[in-house]
């Protein structure tokens, strides 16, 4: 039974609302516990639905209800439609083409500036370029960051895309970055941040602003059929039914990640000539001066946050892009300690010349503790939960003037009886796609259209 139905147009004989992850239409004053015909909670879906709904309904007598409708205004009519049916529209948070522009030469310029930085000095003297696991995270951060700019300047619902790939990035890069930071500032001795350092946090504070601008944008396009309601505070619902148990697995699995994150994962053997071994750890994230501490807390929080929004987003397909961008910063992080096991660790790492380590005949081999292949496997769950939230079928269950829909002879009721038993089910506020092109059929807009 689907609840929480609030209705927003009403005509003489029907009405059009939204449902818990969809947009229905019911007999205007009948029971609330099936709709008609229902549509994904898309822009698509609502242009859709509305086109059902304006054809269904007389003329003239369309109205708005409640105080959250939003704001409409008559369009101007075209050749041969009647005068009295308007269509509302809604104006856009940010200004359709320009948004877009400046939202991707914004993510444009931090990946140059990222590239940039990865040859002068960064930390200690020392280019990321020089420091093969350092240069490897990096490079994800402006690979992924460089798709997001891509998507968001292809536009239409690739927009909203880009937008929710480069904040989960984003997000969870701001503690990294906050990390190293306080890495250079605490370094002991000279130099602590170089310039490579400077052009890297400029560089993500450039990614980071174009994702927000993209994320605000509302793309204007040429008058369309109908627009889409108000929309709520947040794109979330609660999962339902069959979709609970996965989503329980995407917020555990990324929980796992984040407490993971912070034990000590690089593992160093020591061994001398005389036969003498001593093994240390290193990389617990609260051994460590105040402000790396504070990066590494907030990579946990960002990624945890991140997580459970992308488990209640709808549609579930956006909601596994913006956890692909969380996730894709984490998966970098694991490469980097990989690639580091086959790079063998300077004496002076430990406090030891290289006159005394030739001494000693000290060899030095590198590891990764237990706690990293923890890691290791919460993250492969992750990947494997965001694949299939990215991947799942649509789940519409009924398209546009099919199955027991309304139809022009007032024959609904006998329809409804007929096959309301086989179209509802629990799905209702499972895994949807974001785009349906049942439904996109029915009147959507391509190119500048809404983003969803």
């Amino acid at each position: 039974m689907f609840d929480r139905v609030t209705i927003t147009y009403r005509g003489a004989k029907y009405e059009i609302g939204r449902g818990s992850g969809f947009y229905g239409v019911w007999t205007a004053g009948g029971a609330r516990s099936q709709p008609l015909e229902r549509w994904p909670e898309t822009p698509e879906g609502w242009t859709a639905a509305w086109s059902r709904f304006s054809n269904i309904e007389a003329p003239g007598t369309i109205v708005p209800v409640g105080r959250n409708t939003p704001p409409v205004t008559p369009t101007a009519p075209r050749e041969g439609e009647d005068t009295g049916q308007y269509t509302p529209r809604v104006a856009p948070v940010l200004g359709g083409k320009a948004a877009r522009i400046v939202a991707a030469a914004l993510l444009g310029a931090g990946v140059i500036l990222g590239v940039a930085g990865l040859f002068p000095a960064y930390i200690g003297g020392a280019s990321l370029a020089h420091q093969a696991e350092q240069v490897t995270s990096h490079a994800i951060y402006l690979a992924v960051w460089t798709i997001s700019a891509v998507l968001i300047l292809l536009g239409g619902t690739r927009l909203r895309l880009g937008a929710l790939l480069g904040l989960g990035l984003s997000a969870v890069t701001f503690g990294l970055f906050l990390a190293d930071a306080g890495t250079a500032l605490f370094a002991s001795g000279s130099p602590g941040g170089g310039a490579g350092l400077v052009l890297s946090l400029v560089g993500w504070l450039a990614c980071a602003a174009g994702s927000v601008v993209a994320f605000l944008a509302r793309p204007a396009s040429a008058p369309a059929p109908a627009a889409q309601p108000a929309a709520r505070p947040a794109t979330l619902a609660r999962p339902r039914g069959a979709a609970l148990g996965p989503a329980v697995m995407v917020v555990l699995s990324g929980l796992g990640v984040a407490a993971a994150f912070a034990p000590a994962w690089d593992s160093f053997t020591l061994r001398t000539a005389a036969g003498q071994v001593q093994s240390l750890t290193a990389g617990n994230a609260f051994s460590n001066p105040g402000l790396v501490i504070a990066g590494d807390v907030a990579v946990m929080i960002a990624l945890a946050a991140v997580v459970i929004a992308a488990a209640l987003w709808r549609p579930v397909r956006h909601g596994a892009v913006l956890l692909a961008g969380a996730t894709a910063a984490m998966a970098a992080q694991a490469i980097s300690a990989l690639v580091q096991v086959g790079v063998t660790p300077a004496p002076a790492q430990f406090g030891i010349s290289s006159a005394q380590a030739s001494q000693l005949g000290l060899t030095i081999s590198a590891g990764l503790t237990p706690a990293f292949w923890v890691y290791f496997g919460f993250l492969v769950a992750l990947i494997v939960s965001c694949v299939w939230m990215l991947f799942t079928p649509h789940s519409v269950l009924v398209a546009p003037g099919e199955g027991y829909g309304p139809r022009p002879d007032d024959s609904a009721e006998d329809s409804i009886d007929d096959s309301a038993g086989d179209s509802i089910d629990d799905s209702a506020g499972g895994w949807e796609a974001a785009d349906s092109t049942a439904t996109a059929a029915a009147g959507a807009r391509d190119g500048d259209g809404p983003a969803g």
